[in-house]
């Protein structure tokens, strides 16, 4: 069965597209308008072994929040699309990531209950053109549509881009195992609550 989806998501401030094919070759079509988010789609994609598309144009002569945002929305919503009745999936899913001197772990729970909390001291306001600050926001919004637990930390790290893309690559390897099939449990839904 083919566990694929197709997002479009526009507002007054974005219009979001998303197609995703979650069991991919970690191909990447992406552009947002903000090139360094672009490389960490493209990361996600790659690391998650999905294949994503996204074009999103937003008001980014205001600001890259609503834009990053719905973004991370506008995916969120494509994985719990593609999961359907979520049955036979691993459901969690978490990964430790080192990338030189930084080192980050992600852990997903595809749990039907939307929480994230993200632990990260990125000391510069910008790496390339994207506002680090942001960061939260794209993962708040994935946790959001997904409905699902995201805790991402850093653990330590000098540079600000490490840092970032070592987060982006964890949070892809974690959300690969959670979204990945349980071949032992294959028509089966992971909760004794029978709800997901």
């Amino acid at each position: 069965m083919s566990r694929t989806a197709t997002i479009h998501r526009k507002t007054n401030e974005t219009d979001v597209r998303v197609k995703l094919w979650l069991d991919g070759r970690g191909i990447a079509k992406i552009s947002t308008g903000i090139r360094f988010f672009d490389h960490m789609l493209e990361l996600v994609a790659r690391h998650g072994a999905m294949q994503l598309e996204i074009q999103a144009r937003g008001d980014l002569a205001v600001d890259q929040h609503h834009t990053v945002e719905d973004v991370g929305i506008a995916f969120g919503e494509a994985v719990s699309q593609a999961l359907g009745n979520k049955k036979g999936i691993l459901r969690a899913g978490y990964f430790v990531m080192p990338m030189d001197e930084t080192l980050a772990v992600a852990a997903i729970d595809l749990s039907g209950r939307p929480h994230c909390v993200v632990n990260a001291k990125i000391r510069a306001a910008h790496v390339g053109d994207f506002q680090s600050e942001l960061l939260e926001d794209f993962f708040w919004g994935f946790a959001q549509a997904a409905r699902a637990n995201v805790h991402l930390r850093c653990l330590y790290g000098r540079s600000s881009h490490h840092q970032i893309e070592a987060l982006f690559k964890c949070f892809a390897r974690a959300l690969r195992f959670a979204a990945g099939r349980d071949r032992q449990l294959r028509n089966v839904l992971p909760s004794t609550k029978g709800l997901l």
